[in-house]
């Protein structure tokens, strides 16, 4: 069967409230004590198989599971059990039986979990949705990890459900949005395990930095993944699967930063997090930019939310690059001696990764990424009011209030987009709007409007609509010329047509990275690296800049800044030139569409 969960992760601080919050109903309380299995070699994890034992209360039941069509979803197949043996024998028949048949011999508990399990149901005007408030650890060896989370469990109705419902608790009690399934975090925990055990057993001069090396590693920053589209993808899907990839990236090096795992333990967030959660955002926002006028894009409140939290997250990474880069490049050149902190350093950063707006924003998309057209378009959509949990009891349940916008707003919008696909589907599928749960502080009946106008204008401008990859490509090369047109004449640019330039590159770099599985690898292979050397200069100018206006500061003070300014000017003079000569051989570079 299939289960789809929403996930989230309840602070030290919050679990009083939540537990007080989950009492209000009829509450059942149960210890679940879970070993998970996997070769030495982690064969199931790379099937995408996660194998438990788990004694609930008395009972002991075996559990596979598999990844299901979204974030939310997955595969669970469960068999109660006489004792705590495996029995491989049931899955006789799946598609997968093969995979474990082969490494059944050298299966062994590689982690495991001991939670006490707090749980109750609750009837929404969506749904069905079983409440479970997890606390415990995870373990893996002599390490462990602290478990503290609340997942919402669609039991019957619609996934927005789970949706509507998370996002009451997480605005009432500060919750953080946690991807990672317990299976996921064991198996880094036990991979940290085994590499730890073996640099102990080296025992050389070099044992607690490499220990240190690993540890840092465990908590690296998530980093851009590729993204791989079937060639007959529709336009909505496509787009919903290059926003699911940024969101991860952003939502995993956001977890880091909200001290998910280690709050008060040990300090594992840093620069390179808060630098990857805005390239995660920039990735998002080139990825609308890319698809604006071939799928239909989330809400604009939505959109434009994301640049209030982008921008509170402030220039950490240029005071890096100025400490950590360009002063020993200029002491390296003769730079005298200069103070930095002189109370220009920039304030420590807000960590947006606790926000509630910021940690809304992140339900807000996910929904975005997940809920199909059909589900919120369905005439049940708009449900009678809210049942009580049990007789007898007060209903725990959402406010009418938020549920009746949420179920409105959603059906409302879903019908006009639903209406709309089917007229573009006649047009070869150009546009298939796909519906989000971001408009659940707007009207209603506002929305539907500004969908109704956005879509008719999308539909009168179709005129020989074109297949996905083309539209694409065609995208592509419309950027690409602008690029071109303004970057052979760089070196007679202003300062902000430049920055523009540089943003212009950004964007056409993420969208071949979306875009890269339907283009021709040889030719793209080429462009990709000369378009790479003309950021990478754009980029060290940007740096460059940034850093001069800095020191320009400083010279009033300290007269040892003056050196700084005219090296940095005589570095942009030459890297102007660089700059010139790079986009020329860009521009005789073939391209992937010729």
């Amino acid at each position: 069967m299939a289960e789809q969960e929403l996930k989230l992760h309840v602070p030290t601080e919050a679990y009083a409230g939540v537990e007080k919050e989950l009492l209000r109903g009829r509450v059942t309380r149960i210890r679940l004590q879970a070993f998970y299995f996997d070769t030495p070699k982690r064969d199931l994890v790379r099937a995408r198989i996660a194998l438990r034992l788990r004694r609930e209360g008395e009972q002991w039941v075996q559990t596979l599971k598999m990844p299901g069509e979204n974030s939310l979803s997955r595969i669970e197949i469960n068999h109660d059990r006489p004792s705590a043996d495996l029995d491989l024998s049931v899955y006789a028949g799946e598609p997968f039986a093969a995979v474990l048949a082969k490494h059944a011999d050298t299966l062994s508990v590689c982690y495991e979990t001991d939670v006490q399990r707090s749980f109750r149901q609750t009837r929404t005007d969506l749904g069905v949705v079983e409440i479970a408030l997890d606390s415990g650890r995870l373990r893996a060896g002599s390490l462990e990890l602290p478990i503290s989370e609340i997942e919402f469990e669609l039991k019957r109705g619609e996934l927005a459900a789970v949706f509507a419902l998370g996002k009451k608790w997480q605005q009432a009690h500060g919750l953080i949005l946690d991807v990672r399934s317990k299976s996921e975090r064991g198996d880094r925990l036990a991979s940290l395990n085994t590499e730890l055990s073996a640099i102990d057993e080296q025992k050389s001069d070099h044992h607690e930095p490499a220990r240190r090396r690993a540890i840092a590693q465990f908590w690296a920053a998530r980093t851009a993944e590729n993204v791989v589209l079937h060639p007959k993808i529709q336009a909505h899907a496509a787009l919903a699967t290059v926003s699911a990839e940024c969101l991860d990236q952003i939502i995993r090096n956001a977890a880091v930063l909200a001290e998910v795992d280690t709050a008060g333990i040990y300090q594992a967030s840093g620069a390179e997090h808060i630098h990857q959660l805005r390239v995660g955002i920039r990735r998002l926002r080139s990825a609308w930019s890319f698809f604006n006028g071939i799928a239909e894009l989330p809400s604009e409140s939505l959109r434009a939310e994301i640049k209030l939290h982008f921008a509170k997250l402030g220039g950490t990474r240029d005071d890096d690059v100025l400490k950590e880069t360009l002063l020993p490049v200029l002491r390296a050149a003769g730079q005298p001696p200069l103070t930095l902190d002189d109370g220009l350093t920039p304030p420590e950063t807000e960590n947006v990764a606790l926000s509630r707006s910021f940690q809304g924003w992140l339900l807000d998309l996910l929904a975005w990424t997940v809920l199909p057209v059909a589900e919120a378009a369905r005439p049940s959509a708009i449900a009678a009011p809210s049942e009580i949990d049990a007789p007898g009891q007060t209903p725990a349940v959402e406010p009418q209030s938020v549920a009746t916008s949420v179920t409105r707003s959603l059906a409302l919008q879903a019908r006009d987009a639903f209406q709309a696909s089917k007229e573009l589907e006649a047009r070869q599928d150009l546009v298939a709007p796909k519906p989000g749960l971001a408009e659940l502080s707007a009207p209603a009946a506002g929305i539907a409007q500004v969908d109704a106008q956005t879509t008719a204008v999308t539909i009168a401008k179709v005129q020989k609509p074109l297949m996905l990859k083309d539209a694409l490509i065609k995208k592509l090369k419309k950027w690409h010329k602008r690029l071109l047109q303004d970057g052979v004449q760089f070196d007679q640019l202003s300062i902000e047509s430049r920055h523009e330039l540089r943003k212009l590159g950004k964007k056409l770099r993420y969208a071949l990275q979306f875009t890269e599985s339907l283009l021709p690898a040889a030719k793209l292979k080429t462009y990709r690296k000369q378009l790479a050397a003309v950021q990478d200069i754009l980029g060290e100018m940007n740096d460059l800049a940034v850093a001069r206006d800095r020191f320009i500061g400083l010279r009033d003070t300290q007269p040892s800044a003056w050196f700084a300014c005219g090296w940095i000017t005589s570095r942009l003079d030459t890297l102007t030139q660089d700059a010139c000569v790079a986009f020329k051989q860009l521009s005789r570079t073939e391209t992937f569409w010729r």
